[in-house]
């Protein structure tokens, strides 16, 4: 039991992963207090870090349906943050003790959804939902949202790939785009998500999707539909689903809209006894700016990257993506995720980098890298199967790869040296023992898909690489995707003559070619902005047209500026987006996106500046140390 000076410890009351949270008086005042301390001994300074601004972010709120922060103590090698404690139990522990009725959760949830509200227009997306975070006190009906562990300010973010078991957030709860395999930026809808979820085991008893595998799991959230039990109320049924639908853009857009919706079911049942339908979301429009993460226009693309992947099973295959810089290349590789997922299959990528072209292999190496990085996250059993393939394939040659891709020796361990040979005799072992390495790599049951980006920059060690792979008739299970900027690359480009080498030899390859964004798709992703027809936007579409020429990475800067100067604004009388579009070609904005956001770069101030200055010199990915 915790023993922290002037605090009397009373019991124990929650424990997970991290933390263990304790009842207590303040020895002071008598005052009840919530005591969460970090498990380990010796946390890490990240994890310390992390507290702390658990710690800021919580006490800077002062919100009523949010959880407040009174202290943070430090203890021992550790810390302790010192909370509010209004006698609340959490939903998990309440439902665990009786099940609860729908006329006793709705009131609840009607007041979850109002403090989901206040966090949100504090700009705070919570990411953790769930009955375990809700806590109430069933004397005086106060609802708060606790735990801000790994809440966020920031408007969006863009989860990565990883391992199931190393995600943020509760596994049984997170939203489609918090699993990082669905193309798509995490906003405060996620929070819907993870509510629909929750409200869904709160009525039924049980989670929506039940298995114990946890990449079978995350397949669930990003793909498949939950079943509801028959005495589920269906109007509760349409909610939860609204709530819980895989695309944001479908999900609730308001925690006010749901607020709505809700108080009118409680209205219902307070007057009828009973539920009836009724149109929801009557009440639900964002006042939050978020052009939607879909692609436009992409159809056709989309089915044949799927395709191409689904054939990989028989023979691998080599994809080739060409366009403009800002075409959409890698958003549209990466709606492979979900197909990756269900089939239990790998996706790594590297980018090719204008100003290192000497190096050789630079993307493929960066992409196992990665590859390794995520098996390392694996359960010991995996780790010890990919540890026997490996060193099975290798035999005594390990060291040729490790030297290459050294975390490789972090699951094999150390491997004996290798002979030396001469530059030519070298290279052709390299490229023996990364054919076989490669082999290892893909599996029936493990499909693997590589993206390499920016081949416009390859270099020529690369690319015969790529052809000793893609001439290996006996290698299935892989799909090779390469995507380059076709204004960069001439018909000589050595890329093109091994494209050409390639297809005489019968090479499955399989091509898209990605153009702009015409005007349907540009007044259809506008509509879907401000929540209005087609005709409403057409004049709005048809400048942003003639300004981007259609780019879709221009067209989303163009409307983002649009919104940070104030020519598109949400108008709280009216419960609209509005824009005067007079007043916006008055404004004389570049139609070059260099200058457009070279403009915005100049608004951040100079220390800002200073950072990313230094962050272009370091390349595409740095840390903040």
């Amino acid at each position: 039991m915790l023993s922290l000076p002037g605090y009397q410890v009373l019991t124990q009351i929650y424990e997970s992963r991290n933390s263990t949270v304790y009842r207590a008086l303040r020895e002071a005042d008598h005052r009840p207090a919530i005591l969460k301390v970090l498990k380990e001994d010796y946390p890490t300074p990240a994890e310390l870090r992390r507290y702390k601004q658990e710690y800021q972010l919580t006490q800077s709120l002062e919100l009523p349906g949010i959880i407040t922060a009174y202290d943070l103590i430090s203890y021992q090698n550790t810390l302790v943050m010192v909370l509010e404690d209004f006698g609340g139990e959490s939903l998990r522990h309440l439902s665990q003790q009786s099940q609860f009725s729908l006329p006793e959760l709705l009131p609840i949830l009607i007041k979850v959804a109002d403090s989901l509200g206040q966090l949100h227009a504090a700009n705070i997306i919570h990411k953790d939902i769930n009955p375990a975070n809700i806590v109430f006190n069933s004397e005086t009906h106060q609802v708060k949202i606790i735990d801000l562990g790994i809440s966020t300010r920031l408007s969006q973010e863009n989860p990565t790939l990883r391992h199931p078991n190393i995600l943020e957030g509760t596994l049984s709860y997170i939203s489609p785009e918090q699993t990082g395999r669905m193309n798509r930026c995490l906003d405060y809808r996620s929070d819907f998500y993870s509510l629909g979820v929750s409200i869904y085991e709160l009525l039924a008893g049980r989670l929506p999707f039940a298995t114990k595998d946890e990449l079978e799991l995350v397949h669930c959230h990003i793909a498949k539909q939950p079943e509801f039990p028959a005495d589920f109320s269906e109007v509760m049924q349409q909610i939860a689903t609204k709530l819980m639908a895989k695309n944001a853009e479908d999900r609730y857009q308001s925690a006010w809209g749901l607020k709505h919706d809700l108080e009118c079911c409680l209205q219902q049942w307070e007057t009828k006894g009973t539920l009836e339908l009724f149109s929801l979301g009557d009440r639900d429009i964002s006042d939050k700016f978020q052009i939607p993460q879909k692609l436009y226009g992409r159809q056709v693309e989309i089915q044949t990257l799927l395709d191409a992947f689904n054939r990989v099973r028989e023979r691998s295959e080599m994809m080739l993506i060409a366009g403009y810089s800002g075409i959409g290349k890698s958003a549209l590789v990466q709606e492979i995720y979900k197909p990756i997922t269900e089939k239990r299959g790998y996706f790594i990528s590297g980018k090719f980098d204008q100003f290192q072209r000497n190096v050789p292999y630079s993307a493929i190496v960066a992409a196992f890298q990665s590859f390794m990085q995520q098996l390392l996250t694996e359960s010991s059993e995996s780790l010890a199967e990919w540890k026997a393939t490996f060193l099975e394939v290798l035999g005594s040659n390990g060291q040729v790869i490790i030297d290459v891709i050294p975390e490789l020796e972090l699951i094999v361990g150390k491997q004996p040296a290798v002979d030396e040979l001469g530059p030519t005799e070298a290279e052709n072992r390299f490229k023996l023992v990364f054919q076989n390495f490669i082999r290892a790599c893909c599996s029936p049951e493990h499909p693997l898909v590589i993206f390499l980006d920016d081949l416009q920059w390859t270099d020529g060690a690369t690319l015969k690489l790529i052809e000793l792979i893609m001439n290996d008739r006996t290698l299935q299970n892989l799909l090779a995707i390469a995507a380059y900027r076709d204004n960069e690359v001439s018909a000589t480009h050595p890329l093109m003559e091994l494209v050409r080498d390639l297809e005489k030899k019968e090479i499955a390859i399989a091509r898209v070619s990605l153009s702009n964004l015409g005007l349907a798709d540009i007044s259809n992703l506008i509509a879907d902005t401000v929540y209005g027809d087609r005709d409403r936007v057409a004049g709005l579409a048809n400048l942003i047209l003639s300004k981007t020429g259609g780019n879709p990475f221009f067209v989303n800067q163009f409307l983002i500026n649009l919104y940070g100067e104030g020519l598109v604004e949400f108008d709280y009388t009216a419960r609209a987006w509005t824009w005067d579009l007079e007043q916006i070609e008055r404004q004389n904005i570049t139609d070059n996106v260099v200058e457009l956001v070279v403009g915005k770069l100049r608004k951040l101030d100079d220390a800002t500046q200073n950072v990313l200055k230094l962050a272009a010199c370091i390349g595409a990915s740095f840390d903040l140390q």
